[in-house]
C-alpha cells in the first residue's frame, strides 16, 4: 500500500535478515499527498481509530515530515527511491527541520519486544552484509579515518561484534568496542578493550567527556529505542570536532528493528539518522553518502555522518 509516498508493508511474524526496504527500494514512489490540509485530514482520521492497522501505518510521520519539509521550500526529493541516483545523498541537503523531533514513542517499538540480551545472547560469527559492501565501507574507513597509529587517537565501535569492518593492519592506541555478546567481542582483533552493555536498557556511556576521536556504528542504528538518548551521549564523550559515523543498508534482524526503520525506506532511514544528530544537539548539520558498491547487484550501503561542533 501506497501512503504518503512511502510504500509501507504489513508485518508478518518471521525473522528475516533483509529488512522490507529492500522490498520496496526499487519502487519508484507515487507523489506524496500535496496538500497540508489532506495530511492533516489523514493524521486525524488515523488517530482517531481509523481502518488501517497501526503496523501499516507507523512510517506515516517520516512521510509527513519529507512532505513538510518539500512543502517549505526545500527543493530536494525526500519521497525519491533511494535507486535513483544522489537520492540518499541529497535527503539531508539543506534540510528544514520541523521545530519539534517528529517521531512518537510508539515509532521505536518493534515486533519482538522480549530481551535483547537472551537475542544476542549466542554468539554469531557472520557478517550481516555482503563482500562488496563490506568493502566499500572499509574504503571510505581508509579515508575518514586518522591515520593508523597517531598518537592520542581513540576509537569507539559501537554496536560492535567479531569485526569492525576498519582498513586491514588499522592500529590506534586505544579502540573500544561496545556490543551485546562477549565472546563475538573478545574475537575482535582491532580492539583494545570492550564493554558488554545493552544501550536500550542503559543509553548512558561509561566514558568521561571528550574521550574520542570517532565513533562508528555499523548496521545497528535501526535496532535504537532511544536514539536520542545515545546520540546525546555520543555527543557528550567525542571530543570536539570529532567524528560519529553511522552506517547502515538494507538488511537487519526485521523482528528486532524499530517500527519506522521497517515501514519506510532507504532514503527515508538517511532522514531518520540525520533526525538524530539534529535533535540530539552539539554536531554540525549532518550529511549523507551513498557507498553502495553495485546498485541493484549486492547490498547498498550508505553512511550518515555529523562531527561534534567545536564550541559545544
Amino acid at each position: 500500500m501506497a501512503i504518503l509516498g512511502l510504500q509501507l508493508q504489513q508485518r508478518f511474524p518471521v525473522l528475516t535478515a533483509v529488512c522490507y526496504s529492500r522490498l520496496i527500494s526499487a519502487t519508484i514512489h507515487a507523489p506524496a499527498v500535496a496538500s497540508v490540509s489532506s495530511l492533516s485530514c489523514k493524521l486525524k482520521k488515523w488517530n482517531n481509530g481509523g481502518r488501517l492497522p497501526r503496523r501499516l501505518v507507523v512510517g506515516l510521520g517520516a512521510s509527513f515530515w519529507a512532505q513538510y519539509m518539500n512543502m517549505a521550500g526545500n527543493s530536494k526529493s525526500f519521497i525519491a527511491s533511494a535507486r535513483l541516483k544522489g537520492a540518499v545523498e541529497q535527503a539531508l541537503q539543506n534540510a528544514e527541520w520541523p521545530e519539534q523531533f517528529p517521531f512518537k514513542d510508539e515509532d521505536f517499538q518493534r515486533f519482538d519486544e522480549t530481551s535483547d540480551s537472551m537475542f544476542y545472547e549466542v554468539p554469531r560469527f557472520v557478517t550481516h552484509i555482503d563482500d562488496a559492501a563490506i568493502a566499500a565501507l572499509t574504503k571510505y574507513y581508509s579515508e575518514v579515518f586518522p591515520p593508523s597509529n597517531t598518537p592520542g587517537v581513540s576509537i569507539l565501535d559501537m554496536c560492535s561484534s567479531w569485526v569492525s569492518h576498519f582498513p586491514k593492519g588499522y592500529k590506534q592506541e586505544r579502540v573500544v568496542g561496545m556490543g551485546m555478546n562477549e565472546e563475538e567481542l573478545k574475537r575482535n582483533p582491532v580492539l583494545t578493550e570492550y564493554v558488554v552493555q545493552d544501550l536500550n536498557l542503559k543509553p548512558k556511556l561509561p566514558f568521561e567527556d571528550n574521550s574520542f576521536d570517532v565513533i562508528t556504528n555499523v548496521v545497528s542504528v535501526d535496532y535504537l529505542t532511544k536514539p536520542l538518548d545515545v546520540f546525546k551521549e555520543m555527543c557528550r564523550i567525542l571530543k570536539p570536532g570529532g567524528l560519529a559515523i553511522m552506517s547502515f543498508s538494507n538488511r537487519c534482524f526485521w523482528t528486532k528493528a524499530i517500527s519506522i526503520w521497517t515501514s519506510t525506506g532507504d532514503t527515508d532511514h538517511a532522514l531518520i539518522v540525520g533526525s538524530y544528530f539534529h535533535y540530539a544537539g552539539g554536531f554540525e548539520p549532518p550529511q549523507a553518502v551513498d557507498i553502495s558498491p553495485n546498485p541493484g547487484r549486492s547490498d547498498p550501503m550508505y553512511i550518515v555522518y555529523s562531527r561534534k561542533l567545536s564550541t559545544a
